[in-house]
């Protein structure tokens, strides 16, 4: 669970389907600072393990404190002509990076923002099955879940993003931001001081973003403004009004801590450990992947008392949560499908329905699916909802 002492939320600042909740420190955190290192090409490529590459849009890297023969990749396929041979390619450049977390100084280091979050929820049971049933291909066993892909959309495409950060009002001690789309809690960012907060609040438009926000975004109507209401016959003089002021704000707050952001907030969730900054913790986290509610993947700073320095988070999708939910079940019954299918409360064939549409049907052998399709036309009731295969995005392992 995510406890976000010393942070106090701010009235809501609202611009068509976008709200902007500022997170104001009593007290900032001195002795930890945060700057962005803007990369000199968007699409990268880190090296995680000798055997492991992570591929996507990384425009960005923070630096924590307690870089014309650039690689490039093909625009796809291009097919050229005799005469047009000696011309060079159109091109896209590349930028390969050492690591997610890496130590650049005594006292610095550098990270990739976010991408230290999926990459851990790409790598989720990354390995694959660790018992050879007989129901898993050959590459399932060899090669497990690789190559491993999610799709996300940047915030320059985050309809009304843009304006929002643009006019966005920053609060005196402000350290941080909570992000709805259409009232659905998009991120979390949270940063040490009101200074590292002022330059990189530009930089959440650079940031990815999950399917469903994208959606919200393009669909939804202007959500309502935060408005306070007082009584007049509460007021008889300047104190009585600063008195009301004051409970409107409470009330806001704990309206919003309960219920706006309860989804993030009053969730346990799994911790990975990844680097030591001094007194302080680089971590990322998972959700438990419940069924039918929110659920964000993330990454956070905190201190020896448990306090949180940085945080941001990225809302998965349902296809998302549906997918860490089946690894997760599947990893839990060492892969056995017999196992997984009674925890599920499902058969076998449906079982092999999920898998697929889950996007991981190759890794079932062919004549297994086969033979699962056949039982499910031969006297099984088909679903209610039959989806497609998901759409591989840009993110991937």
């Amino acid at each position: 669970m995510i406890e976000p002492a010393g942070l106090t939320t701010r009235p809501a600042q609202v611009w068509g389907g976008v709200r902007l909740v500022p997170l104001v420190r009593e007290t900032p955190i001195e002795d930890l600072r945060l700057d962005v290192r803007l990369h000199d090409a968007d699409f990268g490529v880190v090296a995680v393990d000798a055997r492991t590459d992570y591929w996507s849009y990384i425009p960005h890297g923070y630096v924590a404190t307690w870089g014309d023969d650039a690689p490039a990749a093909a625009y796809g396929t291009q097919l050229l002509g005799p005469a047009e041979r000696t011309r060079t390619p159109d091109r896209m450049a590349l930028r390969f990076h050492r690591r997610m977390a890496r130590r650049v100084a005594k006292n610095r280091l550098r990270f990739l923002p976010l991408h230290l979050a999926l990459e851990g929820y790409l790598a989720l049971h990354f390995g694959g099955p660790e018992i050879a049933w007989q129901e898993w291909s050959h590459r399932a066993i060899a090669h497990g879940l690789s190559p491993r892909v999610e799709e996300a959309y940047t915030g320059a495409v985050v309809r009304g993003l843009d304006d929002a950060l643009r006019v966005f009002e920053i609060h005196a001690g402000q350290c941080g931001v909570l992000l709805y789309v259409a009232d659905a809690l998009a991120s979390a960012f949270v940063v040490p001081r009101p200074a590292d907060y002022r330059a990189l609040h530009g930089t959440l438009l650079l940031d990815l973003y999950g399917e469903l926000i994208y959606h919200y975004a393009m669909l939804s109507m202007p959500v309502p403004d935060f408005g306070a209401r007082i009584a007049d016959a509460n007021v008889r003089s300047l104190a009585d009004l600063r008195a009301e002021a004051a409970r409107q704000r409470e009330e806001w707050t704990a309206f919003h801590d309960e219920v706006m952001a309860g989804g993030l907030l009053g969730t346990d969730y799994t911790y990975e450990h990844v680097y030591a900054l001094g007194p302080y913790r680089l971590s990322r986290f998972l959700p438990p992947f419940e069924r039918r509610r929110d659920n964000h993947i993330g990454e956070l700073i905190t201190d020896e008392s448990g306090q949180v320095a940085y945080l941001k988070t990225f809302r998965l999708s349902e296809n998302q949560i549906r997918r860490g939910h089946l690894l997760t079940v599947l990893a839990a019954n060492d892969w056995s499908l017999p196992g997984t299918a009674a925890a599920l409360g499902v058969t076998e064939p449906e079982l092999g329905r999920r898998i697929e549409n889950a996007g991981f049907g190759h890794l079932l052998r062919q004549d297994v699916r086969d033979h699962y399709r056949a039982r499910r036309r031969a006297g099984e009731p088909p679903p209610a909802h039959r989806r497609a295969p998901e759409h591989e995005g840009p993110t991937g392992l």
